[in-house]
């Protein structure tokens, strides 16, 4: 992912004001799982349709924001929770 350092020090959840880090492979592989399945939606209710490339987790690691071509989609409603076994 093309975020630099700089750009990841000062982003933060548009919700809580929680730092924000890099999502691990691991993670995306459990959530594009999902999205293979049907069974992911976003946090506003709508189905994820395509793979999860890249995205960023809040700290408490309960959120995570999808990057779309590179850029933190930082947007509330479409963040994706994430259950206990993401976590």
């Amino acid at each position: 992912m093309a975020i630099s350092q700089d750009l990841l020090d000062i982003l933060v959840c548009p919700e809580t004001r929680q730092t924000l880090e890099l999502a691990d492979a691991a993670l995306l592989e459990t959530l594009n799982a999902k999205v293979r399945e049907g069974a992911l939606r976003n946090r506003g209710g709508e189905p994820v349709g395509r793979e999860i490339q890249a995205g960023l987790v809040r700290e408490d690691r309960a959120v995570l924001y999808p990057t779309e071509d590179d850029i933190p989609v930082m947007l509330i409603e479409e963040s994706i929770e994430l259950g206990a076994e993401t976590r």
